[in-house]
């Protein structure tokens, strides 16, 4: 594994962002053993130091907001309405898990011991030691920061081994710790699988966020380890429209849940299941769909700037191709090239697609969505579950009872009603079910959990021999 590493801007791909030497195990390593080392003395400083650091990171995000959200825009390709709002997440991110820096550390439980033997029964969470995160492209402060941030906040050191898409940003993470953590606490390692790999051998705890067949190697490994670990992957999302959902609405809604940011989001909306006769929302879709403006990321009304790479564009040809070749019909968007030198993609609409086609079933990751028509509302449902993910899927429609029922039938770790599948609320757990999601789930108070491990101690004081 030698060479350099090198970002390049997506929608112009001469412009070379950064560039870096990917680091190799042995130095993964040695990393590690200062990240350890670093870390006894960072579990004992207290919630008061701990949430000092994350609060005068979170400032010195804020007082960078523009050029943070100029960074995102130029290294990935996110058109800057979008990026600026990761960016405000992103410090609020730091402000929360600062504050829950005071939260509860364990309980106290009803001893058992002897009236004689007075005592304590209780639980303490202690922090694992280092976190590995390896985290990916498309929401280069975000995901970072909701995984670095509560790791710290409970004690831990940090690896982070950043996408090669996304390297500035990663090093816009570490910038923002500079001289507010111990030496050697938080670490990127840039890096290829090699390094990926080396960063899941030598941590205590891992966290991964990507796709799922890499996810599957690391829980694989992690577990054979013996490391807790937590990988968020792929989603094939589903949007059910019931016959009483508000046609313009939903449609505006949805086609910018499956457009937006060229549809490179794990919670974008991939399937739109229509309950009853589809064509009547079918064309408000299509309309709405041809609204979204595509083109250069930093102009404000642009919602679909370039996916990422070349290759990625390429993806989405031969899925809009492959769709077409056993009888989907293209209801929007153009296979062909868009103006300019970027990796643009024009968002893709097709239907009169068997719901069994790889294109239904597997995750392009890109702006390509199929809308696949459903006699009832328990045709949808099953059709909805009927892929191998189950992150997130939305319900549209008025009938509270219906609402009900989906949410109650649907295999999916979040459910949004009238709200698109896109949009995370920090501050709540986060994850999906079958093989969209492994392990214990992020964010909220649920990621201290998984930060710390939990004991529980008896602590008798000496018999009363008066």
């Amino acid at each position: 594994m030698s060479g350099l590493l090198r970002s390049s801007s997506p929608h112009r791909p001469a412009d070379l962002v950064t560039e870096t030497r990917a680091v190799t195990p042995a130095e993964v390593r040695a990393l590690a053993e200062q990240a350890r080392t670093a870390q006894a003395g960072w579990r004992r400083e207290g919630p008061g130091p701990r949430s000092a650091a994350l609060l005068a990171a979170a400032a010195r995000l804020r007082d960078r907001a523009t050029s943070a959200t100029d960074l995102v825009v130029r290294e990935v390709g996110k058109p800057v309405t979008e990026a600026r709002a990761e960016v405000g997440r992103s410090v609020a991110i730091l402000e929360y898990h600062a504050q829950a820096c005071f939260a509860g550390t364990g309980e106290l439980l009803p001893s058992t011991l002897p009236a004689s033997q007075p005592g304590l029964l209780y639980t303490e969470r202690r922090p694992r030691g280092v976190a590995g995160l390896i985290t990916p492209w498309n929401f280069p402060l975000a995901i970072p920061l909701w995984k670095a941030a509560p790791a710290l906040a409970t004690g831990n050191a940090v690896l982070l081994k950043p996408s090669p898409e996304a390297l500035a940003c990663a090093d816009l993470v570490a910038e923002l710790f500079d001289g507010l953590l111990p030496a050697g606490l938080l670490r990127v390692v840039p890096g290829g699988p090699e390094t990926g790999r080396a960063v899941v051998e030598v941590s205590d705890v891992v966290s991964f966020t990507g796709s799922a067949a890499v996810g599957a190697q690391v829980t694989v490994e992690a577990a054979r380890q013996g490391r807790p670990v937590q990988a968020e992957m792929g989603g094939q999302n589903a949007a059910i429209v019931l016959p009483d959902a508000d046609l313009d609405q939903t449609a505006t809604m949805l086609a910018n849940a499956a457009m937006g940011f060229a549809g490179q989001k794990c919670t974008a909306t991939r399937r739109i299941i229509v309950v009853g006769d589809p064509r009547p929302f079918t064309d408000a879709l299509v309309a709405a769909v041809e609204a979204v403006r595509v083109g250069d990321p930093t102009d404000p009304t642009v919602a679909v700037g370039p996916v990422v790479t070349a290759a990625a564009r390429d993806r989405v040809h031969r899925a809009v191709a492959a769709a077409r070749s056993v009888g989907a019909r293209l209801l929007t968007g153009d296979t062909g090239p868009l103006p300019g030198d970027g990796h643009f993609v024009a968002p893709v609409l097709v239907d009169r697609l068997d719901p069994t086609h790889p294109v239904a079933q597997e995750e392009t990751f890109g702006p390509l969505a199929a809308v696949l028509p459903a006699p009832d509302l328990t045709s949808a449902v099953e059709l909805a579950n009927r892929v191998r993910y189950g992150l997130v899927a939305s319900v549209h429609g008025r009938d509270v009872t219906g609402l009900l029922r989906a949410v109650q039938a649907l295999d999916t770790g979040l459910i949004r009603v009238n709200a698109p599948t896109t949009g995370v609320d920090f501050h709540a757990p986060f994850g999906g079910e079958k093989a969209s999601s492994y392990g214990p789930r992020e964010q909220g108070t649920a990621a201290a959990d998984f930060y710390t491990s939990l004991r529980t101690v008896t602590f008798a004081g000496p018999p009363d021999t008066t």
